[in-house]
């Protein structure tokens, strides 16, 4: 496998979902901006997007990848048979959940939102909206199945595109916007469910070639099929930790007005960046990091895991830097038009500005899950997962009432920075992971460059400051064009003193 050409592969097609994604959520910030419709509609996207990051965005990988590929070394017969095994199991586990939670709708949302009881029509809102999208937590589990097998034949390309058509369905509903005035937040909500069922039959045709699906509930559930699913569970927890917390401060959050639609949109800014230097790497290196650890490739392991977090921080490391000195003004390009008020683009800033310090910790616990995961132990990455959501929760909510919504970015920063370090500790103690000896030197490298790129991205920010302004019809185009010249001079002082060298493209690990 060649790291940096898979990683790009899929990265290219997150982000192009991701570029869609904020295309839409950019009309979202026009029609709905951040008031009660909006609040509404994001906690009902809110779960099943959540749900969907949890299973598919490496996730459901980490549990079924290294399973899977020891039964593919047996050969195709018996990886398959293991294969439908598990997808009847997740047939029927899917199908009575979504049912159950339809029927008790009310009661969830009063688990998921308890501050939306206090105003009825925003609760009653919320409850038919999810309803409806719920759903697609049903399509798009069994498309992340179809994903885990094609990413286990290092097949890449068609799971990461997938959310592609969610952003696509979503962008041409809101296109007829200003026709469905107050009914638009319902038909974003069918939208969220039909795009769900074509991801599905989309990854459906991809996988043929790889695995034949045999629908049969008589089923017989042997070790192989209980080590998975004891391995499940820990693997959605610990992986998607960060979507956990982020699900967590929702919940908090929706106690104060509109603070529900202030995180989303700050969330979806750093997303973009947490996909490719976190996701994508994450995702690319189990399947090979799991025959390497099996096959007793210490080099190589060692090679790869070392490849696989120089690249996380030489990714994460200026966007971070960035969203802090740039949040007011890249919100305010981003999403400062129509309904989206001053008001909005300064709350929603401010928690991009907490959200930014953590973006590197973001990243770096998708890498150090996975050596565990690559090992078959979801339990440790887990336990480390669930203390890390209780630090979040208390911090939350011992200042909650203090600060506001504000607690919630900064609470989730901390306890994900602790999550990241206890893991990193766990991983050399139990010599699962070395640095290499040119390490310090290749990081060292990667800060000079930031040192360089941020100091010009700060430099225009501030030269251009006028330009920027809420007003300014023109500030997206600007913040583009900085952010793309920030990026060339990053990329250029790196390739000079070799912080990013160009002959790692082809190597291979």
């Amino acid at each position: 496998m060649n790291l940096i050409k898979s990683t790009t592969t899929f990265s290219l097609f997150v982000l192009l979902s991701r570029v869609l994604g904020y295309i839409r959520d950019f009309f979202i910030a026009i029609y709905l901006g951040s008031g009660t419709l909006a609040d509404a509609f994001f906690v009902a996207f809110r779960i099943p997007n959540t749900f969907r990051r949890l299973f598919s965005e490496g996730t459901f990988n980490a549990a079924f990848v290294p399973s899977y590929s020891s039964e593919l070394i047996k050969g195709k017969k018996n990886s398959n048979s293991f294969a439908n095994t598990i997808f009847n199991l997740l047939l029927l586990g899917l199908f009575f959940t979504i049912l159950i939670i339809e029927i008790f709708m009310p009661t969830f949302i009063k688990i998921i939102a308890p501050g939306f009881t206090n105003n009825s029509e925003k609760f009653n809102i919320a409850i038919d909206l999810t309803r409806i999208t719920f759903p697609f937590l049903f399509f798009i589990s069994l498309a992340s199945f179809f994903s885990a097998i094609l990413n286990s034949h290092n097949r890449f390309a068609a799971s990461a595109a997938a959310p592609i058509i969610l952003n696509i369905l979503l962008i041409i509903c809101l296109l007829y916007a200003e026709n469905l005035n107050e009914n638009l937040v319902y038909y974003l909500s069918y939208t969220v469910t039909f795009a769900g069922a074509i991801q599905f039959i989309f990854l459906l045709l991809f996988v043929k070639k790889y695995f034949v699906i045999n629908i049969n509930f008589n089923l017989a559930i042997n070790k192989k099929v209980k080590k998975f699913f004891s391995k499940l569970l820990p693997s959605v927890f610990s992986s998607g930790v960060t979507q956990i917390n982020i699900l967590v401060g929702t919940i908090i959050a929706s106690f104060q007005a509109s603070a529900v639609s202030y995180l989303y949109y700050a969330d979806r800014i750093y997303q973009i960046n947490l996909a490719v230097a976190g996701i994508a790497i994450g995702t690319v290196i189990l399947p090979n990091l799991s025959r390497h650890i099996r096959n007793n490739k210490s080099q190589k392991t060692i090679e790869l895991q070392n490849k696989a977090l120089e690249l996380s921080l030489f990714l994460s490391l200026p966007a971070s830097f960035a969203l802090i000195i740039g949040s007011e003004q890249i919100t305010s390009a981003l999403f400062g038009y129509g309904s989206f008020d001053n008001k909005s683009v300064y709350n929603s800033a401010k928690a991009l500005f907490y959200f930014s310090f953590g973006l590197p910790a973001f990243s770096l616990i998708k890498i150090f899950s996975t050596f565990l995961f690559a090992r078959d132990d979801t339990k440790t990455p887990f336990k480390y997962s669930l203390i890390s959501v209780i630090l979040n929760i208390i911090i939350s909510l011992t200042f909650f009432s203090k600060v506001g919504f504000i607690i919630i970015p900064i609470a989730t920063t901390i306890s994900s920075w602790f999550n990241g370090i206890i893991l990193l500790i766990f991983v050399i103690n139990r010599e699962y992971f070395k640095f290499s000896s040119n390490f310090v030197v290749q990081i060292t490298k990667i800060i000079f460059s930031n040192i360089i790129a941020i100091l010009i991205f700060y430099f225009l920010i501030n030269f251009l400051s006028s330009y920027l302004d809420y007003e300014n019809n023109y500030k997206l185009i600007l913040i583009i064009l900085i952010v793309l010249l920030t990026f060339i001079s990053y990329m250029v002082v790196s390739i000079i003193i070799k912080a990013f060298k160009i002959s790692d493209i082809n190597l291979k690990y």
